[in-house]
């Protein structure tokens, strides 16, 4: 003990600030979670249990919630950014300089707009009078109300044109980091270039495909400002994801208890996530 209270002692301010901001407001939403808490209407809340819980999965509005997040992360996070991510990164390896700057700088720059930026931008493009549906009439195709028809795939696709820079510059590096001679072997030994890729690529860089998903899998799980721009999870909940059936519940219902419960929910999906992922990536190549 007298040896490890040195070490010790330099992190307890951080450990202090870790309890006092995130473990304390974490247990007070497991606390409200398992009350009545109303904004409006209510004098005192009262403890109900589990109910809430329950409430959640006989809502067939939070069942539709929970399908439209895993379609959603499944399509944008799982499929299109790590797909796209690392398709972008392998070929910008044989790019020359100018093409790789010019690309990575446009991929970037979607990147690094605000949220609420990028959503305007892609409703703009999506909308019935919009970018989209101009050129599908330019070459006398058929335009359609995007935001109405298929809005889980027009927020999808926003979710993948906003942040797919994330994974080509994790893919990058790690592609970058494989030494030339082995893909120069696999050349000579008369392996194609997409045998090269599933059979040598793919597996030297097997964690920094498990670390992207994870990561991809958890921002996209918490995307709320994209959605709410592009169709405020509409028209008739076809868009509604976990997040904004949690801020429907809490905010515009005013039922605290029982949004604070879906919260915790999302909350454990995103934890079971994060267990499977780190799980694998416990397996050395």
């Amino acid at each position: 003990m007298r040896r490890s209270l040195p070490r010790v002692l330099p992190l307890t301010p951080a450990l202090a600030l870790l309890l006092v901001f995130l473990a304390g407001p974490i247990a007070y939403c497991v606390l409200i979670a398992f009350t009545d808490l109303q904004l409006t209407g209510q004098a005192q809340e009262s403890f109900v249990g589990v109910d809430n819980f329950r409430r959640a999965f006989r809502d067939d509005a939070f069942l539709n919630a929970v399908w439209l997040t895993l379609v959603f992360t499944v399509l944008s996070a799982l499929v299109g950014q790590n797909t796209l991510g690392l398709a972008l990164a392998a070929l910008m390896q044989r790019a020359s300089k100018p093409v790789r700057t010019l690309a990575g700088g446009v991929v970037v720059t979607a990147w690094v707009l605000p949220e609420v930026v990028a959503g305007f931008l892609l409703y703009a493009f999506f909308r019935r009078e919009g970018t989209l549906n101009a050129v599908l009439e330019f070459l006398h195709l058929p335009s359609q109300n995007w935001l109405f028809t298929l809005p889980i795939l027009a927020v999808s696709f926003a979710n993948v044109w906003r942040g797919t820079a994330f994974s080509m510059l994790v893919y990058s590096a790690a592609l970058n980091e494989i030494p030339k001679e082995i893909t120069e072997a696999a050349e000579v030994d008369g392996a194609s270039g997409w045998r090269r890729m599933w059979h040598v690529t793919l597996p030297m860089i097997r964690r920094s495909i498990g670390t992207t998903l994870m990561l991809n899998t958890l921002q996209t799980l918490s995307v709320f400002g994209l959605i709410w721009v592009m169709t405020r999870g509409g028209p008739g909940g076809k868009s509604q994801t976990l997040p904004l059936f949690m801020y429907e519940q809490a905010f515009q219902n005013s039922l605290i208890g029982y949004g604070t419960a879906v919260a915790l929910l999302l909350l454990l999906v995103g934890s079971l996530f994060s267990l499977l992922y780190m799980r694998l990536l416990r397996t050395e190549v």
